[in-house]
Formats: structure tokens, C-alpha cells, sequence
């Protein structure tokens, strides 16, 4: 025995600088898209239509808000760009989505 610790002390901090961006995309990817979906179906009964028309276009829309968000998170350059790109939309469909409450 050398006397060092095991498992190495800087093992951790090498995991979490290899996988971390990659765990933070998944996280975006899975969280973050589906907080859009949800602000898509909320934004869209702000739509000059019957409630149930509203819910229904928001409902099918959100599917394909989901599929990009999650297209986005992995396609961008960097992590901080993918939740960056996640809050702007956040940001830009909040205000529908209160208007519609």
C-alpha cells in the first residue's frame, strides 16, 4: 500500500468534467422540453378559437416543440448554448401562456 486514497480523490472530478455536459444536455433535453411542450399547449388557448380547438392545436403542437427542443439540445455547440436556447424560448412563450390563463 502507497498510502494514497482510494478511489482517487480527482476521480470524481474527472467523471463529472468528461460526462457532466453530456448529463446536463440530457437533463435539458428531457426537463427543459418538456416545459416548452407545456408552455405550447398553455400559449396556444390564447388562440381566437373555442377552448377545446385551442387545447387540441396546443396538444398537437407540443409534440413538435418537444421534438425540437430535443433536437436543439443536442445539435447545439455547447450546453450552456442548449439551455440558453431553452430559456429564450421559455421566455418567449410565458407571456401567452399567462395571458391564456
Amino acid at each position: 500500500m502507497t498510502g494514497e486514497a482510494w478511489p482517487p480523490l480527482h476521480a470524481g472530478r474527472a467523471w463529472l468534467s468528461r460526462y457532466g455536459p453530456l448529463l446536463s444536455r440530457v437533463v435539458a433535453a428531457v426537463l427543459g422540453g418538456y416545459g416548452l411542450a407545456v408552455l405550447t399547449t398553455l400559449a396556444a388557448l390564447a388562440l381566437p378559437t373555442s377552448r377545446p380547438e385551442a387545447a387540441l392545436a396546443g396538444l398537437l403542437a407540443s409534440f413538435l416543440v418537444y421534438a425540437a427542443a430535443i433536437i436543439w439540445v443536442f445539435a447545439v455547440r455547447s450546453a450552456m448554448r442548449a439551455w440558453l436556447g431553452l430559456c429564450v424560448a421559455a421566455a418567449v412563450l410565458l407571456p401567452f401562456a399567462w395571458v391564456a390563463r
